[in-house]
């Protein structure tokens, strides 16, 4: 049966990953927000990241073009979602993140809070959560943007400290602020603004916002299914469970009312795209890119077998799985980069992609060194050869 269904070769999947995720120059995205929306959404745990994988995206811009975005029309937001992780998605796009993921999320930050608000027995309660909760955004309504720090000390209730496992030998003291802080955001009451600093800084500034519009959440993952399928097919079931954070349940019902369509791949395995997606696609002009630690065509599945030699990857992925900095040739990671203390851009190769490669790589190690200027990048998740690269 899987052998009369349309055949998408390993050379396609990295053709559609050079044009679908921007990456490619004709393909170049005009706007931040389209940048992002092309790969659903832009990794944000690390601050850099999002200006990094922005920029291989643009078309042209500098980071003052993603810090506008992010901070003055604020067309892109940073939201805890999928897989309980911080990610840049647009505004458009932010409902449907909002009611498929990051709902959930929190109502267990609420939960959990609560739990260990009633075990530390200081009469801690709901009532109370919600009078610093309310008080946190006063405060912000009338003297934010603020920091974390600048808003517990304004406000008394963000300064109580709570005792995590009483009576256990991992007993600990904790302060109220940045779980309350945490739960304000995920609900989208609060969301980052400008940080203290450069743009590689994640000390952010808070301000109060309202909550996302309301979407069912059955509709909300079929949206962000299609759009994932979209930029990241084919792929398989399970690709989309590990990058969403879904159920399996979720994820099945999500593909369900996407109805996609199943094509086979060179290995003989089957995989989904989107409903029609089954033609070639036409092969975008030689690139090179050279992406940031955690960039979305790194992390955007489970099984990277089509884009990433095995022998590679002990050198390129960090002890939990965090990939970092990498150097693309055409659709496939050939080798990884980093930015030393003196601001040089200095890469190597884990395997021999020609010459042609190497001056592209070389050109676009200049472009990315002259995009940065006397910013210093050093991902939050350091990887053996990024390490080795600044030694």
């Amino acid at each position: 049966m899987s052998a009369r269904l349309p055949l998408l070769s390993t050379t396609e999947r990295r053709n559609r990953l050079g044009r679908r995720h921007r990456l490619a120059p004709s393909a170049h995205a005009a706007t931040v927000a389209e940048a992002a929306d092309s790969v659903v959404a832009l990794h944000a745990t690390d601050a850099a990241t999002v200006f990094l994988s922005a920029r291989a995206r643009l078309a042209e811009g500098g980071p003052g073009a993603v810090e506008h975005a992010l901070y003055e029309d604020v067309r892109l937001v940073r939201l805890l979602s999928m897989r309980n992780t911080l990610f840049a998605v647009s505004t458009h796009l932010a409902p449907y993140v909002d009611a498929s993921t990051a709902r959930a999320i929190a109502v267990k930050e609420r939960r959990t809070l609560l739990k260990h608000l009633a075990e530390d027995g200081q009469g801690l309660d709901a009532a109370w959560l919600a009078g610093a909760e309310a008080a946190a955004l006063d405060t912000l309504d009338t003297r934010g943007p603020l920091t974390g720090s600048q808003l517990s000390s304004a406000v008394p209730a963000l300064r109580r400290k709570i005792t995590i496992s009483r009576g256990k030998k991992y007993e600990t003291e904790q302060g109220v602020a940045t779980r309350v802080i945490r739960l304000l955001a995920a609900d989208g009451r609060i969301r980052r603004d400008r940080p203290r600093g450069s743009w590689t800084s994640s000390q952010f500034r808070w301000v109060h916002t309202a909550p996302w519009p309301a979407v069912p959440a059955a509709e909300a993952r079929a949206e962000i299914a299609r759009r994932w399928l979209d930029a990241y097919g084919p792929a398989t079931e399970a690709d989309l469970k590990w990058w969403t954070g879904w159920t399996l349940t979720e994820v099945r019902k999500a593909l369900a009312a996407v109805g996609p369509d199943q094509v086979r791949l060179e290995d003989g395995s089957t995989a989904l795209v989107s409903p029609g997606d089954t033609a070639p696609e036409p092969a975008p002009e030689p690139w090179a890119a050279l992406l940031p630690a955690l960039d979305p065509a790194g992390m955007g599945w489970a099984d990277r077998r089509f884009h990433l030699d095995a022998a590679h990857r002990p050198a390129l992925f960090d002890y939990a799985g965090n990939i970092g900095p990498t150097v693309w040739w055409n659709g496939e990671i050939v080798g990884g980069w980093a930015q030393r203390p003196d601001g040089k851009i200095v890469w190597r190769l884990l395997g021999d992609p020609g010459r042609t490669a190497e001056e592209a790589i070389a050109a676009e190690a200049a472009r990315l060194a002259a995009w940065v200027g006397d910013a210093r990048v050093t991902p939050r998740f350091r990887t053996p050869l990024e390490r080795e690269l600044v030694a």
